[in-house]
């Protein structure tokens, strides 16, 4: 399963939110972001509203980006190849990937 095709998070970003924040060696486990708090034994997860702010502050991902500029080029490849051919099927399948990247750029786990 494709589940981690797409970050949402740049991973320089994270590391400058630790440095901020006085957390450090973070990593990633599965979909979730860990790190050390200030003066702490054991890693925790990053906060969500960490997560949140940073991801309100930078916007989109380098890997958001390029996502989303893949699914733009095969809609533009399927559209003129629908009218190249004139069926519909290509466009279809465009629509159809894109808005399966779309509905990957939703954050929420």
């Amino acid at each position: 399963m494709l589940q981690h095709w797409m970050d949402h998070y740049s991973e320089q970003w994270i590391a400058d939110w630790c440095v901020e924040n006085g957390w450090t060696d973070w990593f990633r486990q599965q979909s979730s972001y860990w790190a050390f708090p200030p003066h702490a034994v054991m890693p925790t997860p990053i906060p969500p509203q960490a997560l949140r702010s940073i991801k309100a502050e930078k916007g989109l991902s380098p890997d958001e980006k390029m996502w989303s500029l893949v699914a733009l080029g095969s809609l533009a490849l399927g559209i003129g190849l629908s009218f190249t051919i004139q069926s519909p099927i290509p466009g279809i399948a465009a629509f159809s990937f894109g808005a399966i990247v779309m509905g990957h750029l939703d954050d929420e786990d």
